[in-house]
């Protein structure tokens, strides 16, 4: 939902700095990995060990830079297959880390029974969040066009890190409740691209089999 519509007030924070970037000839891929490693780093050193407000900021500095890779590429005529690949990646990788240290985080909680239940919807999102975008990437690959959805990435972070700085803040039950929703609208998103790509003209279209499938001949009419 956020996925188009916030780029254009982000772009006066971005460009510029995507244009200093690419000044100093910094690659979009090089920007994409160094922000990924720092992404993952905060969150398992940070969330782990309590450190709820800390990461949440640092964090949010960190997968900003999700928009500022972009940004260079298309500065630089435009970004490539591989980039667009590294960068979709990256970011299954940043959410993966975030999700899991507060999974991590929670299956500690030993002295508090309701944990058990966030650490499960934190399993939820990490699965869910990876299907959404498979579910988005294998349509397309198929020519069929997926675009929005109630919880894509920019809704997850903003709901996650806020969530968690909030926790680190000493707000009760607010981390709680953003996994909760987190876990619920994100499996809503699966289902609802799913219906997406059901109800495509190319859905019902045939596919050739996979390398190394058995290719059935066609039924003979007499036996249908």
């Amino acid at each position: 939902m956020l996925s188009v519509r916030g780029r254009r007030p982000a772009a006066v924070v971005v460009e510029p700095i995507a244009r200093r970037l690419v000044s100093w000839g910094i690659s979009p891929n090089t920007v994409t990995i160094t922000s990924t490693a720092v992404a993952v780093v905060l969150s398992v050193a940070l969330i782990p060990t309590g450190w709820h407000f800390l990461a949440a900021v640092l964090l949010g500095v960190a997968v900003a830079s999700d928009m500022i890779d972009g940004t260079m590429a298309r500065m630089k005529d435009g970004g490539t297959r591989f980039g667009a690949t590294l960068d979709a990646t990256c970011d299954r990788i940043t959410d993966g880390a975030l999700f899991g240290a507060i999974a991590w985080w929670m299956a500690f909680q030993d002295d508090h029974e309701p944990y058990k239940g966030l650490f499960a919807c934190a399993l939820v999102i990490m699965v869910a969040s990876q299907v959404t975008s498979y579910v988005k990437a294998r349509a397309e690959a198929s020519g069929i066009k997926v675009d929005g959805g109630l919880i894509e990435r920019p809704e997850r972070l903003i709901i996650g890190l806020v969530a968690l700085g909030l926790s680190g803040l000493g707000v009760p039950y607010i981390l709680g409740a953003g996994l909760i929703i987190l876990a619920l609208g994100s499996v809503y998103t699966v289902i609802e691209r799913l219906v997406i790509v059901g109800k495509s003209d190319l859905a019902r279209e045939t596919i050739a089999p996979p390398t190394g499938a058995k290719d059935f001949p066609d039924a003979d009419p007499a036996e249908q």
